[in-house]
């Protein structure tokens, strides 16, 4: 599936669907919103109606779908059929954003097998079901884009997110290994990776003055990220203009892992 405009009309997404986890607040609204930019109707997945996103969505004249369903109690079964409902209602399925995540924040030596198993359950089994739900309408159809969040603890180790740092690496995995199997089938499987974002996620992070200016001033940037920062990456990515980019992590961080 090729647009015609020449190279800026392989970047619009007009007539395509997609589905965007997480896309309540914060980077998750800014993708969805930034696909909406660009032409597509836009799925909303995720476990409370996120009103503010679908009305944003609307406001750009695009078609907005809310799917509720929680990810942290969801099994293969139901994710399955949170992919059947946006194609039921929307009428197809072009673009993944797996965006949702959480994290859980300690010490490794005290991480429970409780904050392990609820960590690994939304960012990395939840990412997989959803791309092989996907991917089965995907591969059938002979095209679509599958774009995976990752994160800079993808190639770093972290302080205190065990759970979070092995579900990151692991995203990539996949990344990679769909991209291997499908992008013979017409399927895109890329992932992006954003810095350190200004979100409710990294709160903890920006409230306390030493490790806000310990990473602050490894950024190049000298800033921290904003959600919309992330918006022409997400685009490229679930768009034509990706369409022989297979299997990469695309880093939006400010410069962060050039330092």
């Amino acid at each position: 599936m090729v647009t015609t405009g020449g190279v800026l009309g392989s970047f619009r997404l007009d007539g395509r669907v997609a589905l965007v986890t997480g896309g309540g607040r914060g980077i998750g609204q800014a993708l969805a919103v930034a696909l909406a930019e660009a032409g597509a109707d836009v799925a909303l997945l995720g476990r409370s109606h996120p009103a503010e996103t679908a009305a944003r969505v609307q406001a750009l004249g695009r078609r907005a779908l809310v799917v509720t369903t929680d990810l942290a109690t969801a099994g293969p079964e139901d994710l399955a059929a949170s992919v059947d409902a946006v194609v039921g209602g929307l009428g197809r399925l072009d673009v993944l954003v797996n965006n949702a995540g959480m994290i859980r924040r300690s010490d490794a030596l005290a991480h429970s097998p409780r904050d392990w198993a609820a960590v690994l359950r939304v960012d990395l089994d939840a990412v997989f079901h959803l791309c092989q739900a996907a991917g089965r309408v995907m591969v059938a159809q002979g095209h679509g884009r599958i774009v995976n969040i990752a994160s800079m603890l993808s190639y770093h180790g972290g302080v205190r997110v065990p759970s979070y740092t092995a579900a990151k690496h692991g995203v990539v995995g996949i990344t990679k290994a769909l991209a291997n199997e499908w992008a013979g089938a017409g399927v895109n499987v890329n992932a992006l990776a954003p810095g350190y974002i200004a979100t409710d996620q990294t709160a903890v992070l920006r409230e306390d003055p030493d490790r806000e200016r310990e990473i602050r001033e490894r950024i190049p940037a000298g800033r921290w990220g904003r959600p919309e920062d992330l918006m022409g990456a997400v685009v490229f990515l679930a768009s034509d203009a990706a369409r022989y980019v297979h299997g990469a992590v695309l880093a939006v961080d400010g410069g962060w892992l050039a330092r």
